[in-house]
């Protein structure tokens, strides 16, 4: 009765049941392990500010999450370097870590992971990070906390990065994930980059 569908899930084994019964497209609008439509808002928002995406060093400091996910299979193929920290025992998939850096490899872009929020910050253009406490993931809200100490994006951060440096959240956002100094600063692009949603959907 409908030409597509974008749904929003949590376990990604339910959009990958939908698209092989169903004879018309389906979106991925969010599951558990990637969250496409919030990374093309992100690149949109990304392409009206600095003219062009290709060259760009992203920073991401987080969680390995559904957001890191989507920008780790798509940066390189835009051209654009990427470098992760998460705090240990939140590393990104294993299996999409592997397809990045094969990615980053046939583009010619750089990809590094670690677990130091200021080595991921150096010379990055574009500071990004999301809630630590995802849908689902509220029992483990104290230990969380625990395990992203030092992950909070402020001046500090901004410091070691690029010049130019911008910042990136999808909201919303604790200020346990990023300060007011940052958030509300002319560097921040999270309020375009909200609008930019109703765009790419």
């Amino acid at each position: 009765m409908t030409d597509a569908v974008l749904a929003r899930v949590y376990k990604q084994s339910d959009l990958d049941i939908l698209a092989k019964e169903a004879s018309i497209p389906i979106v991925n609008g969010l599951s558990d392990l990637y969250h496409p439509i919030q990374i093309l808002a992100d690149y949109l928002t990304l392409q009206e500010h600095y003219g062009s995406l290709k060259g760009l060093t992203l920073s991401w400091i987080g969680d390995g999450n559904n957001i890191l996910h989507s920008i780790m299979m798509s940066a390189a193929k835009f051209g654009m370097h990427l470098q992760a920290a998460t705090p240990k025992g939140y590393e990104p998939d294993p299996n999409i870590v592997k397809q990045a850096e094969q990615y980053a490899k046939e583009n010619g872009t750089k990809l590094s992971m670690t677990n130091d929020p200021l080595e991921a910050a150096r010379g990055g253009n574009v500071l990004i990070t999301d809630t630590w406490i995802s849908m689902g993931q509220e029992e483990e809200k104290k230990k969380r906390l625990q395990a992203f100490q030092g992950y909070q994006v402020t001046m500090k951060t901004a410091k070691v990065a690029a010049s130019d440096w911008t910042f990136l959240h999808c909201l919303p956002r604790k200020p346990e994930e990023v300060d007011d100094e940052v958030f509300y600063s002319p560097r921040s692009l999270v309020f375009p980059e909200a609008e930019n949603r109703k765009w790419t959907i």
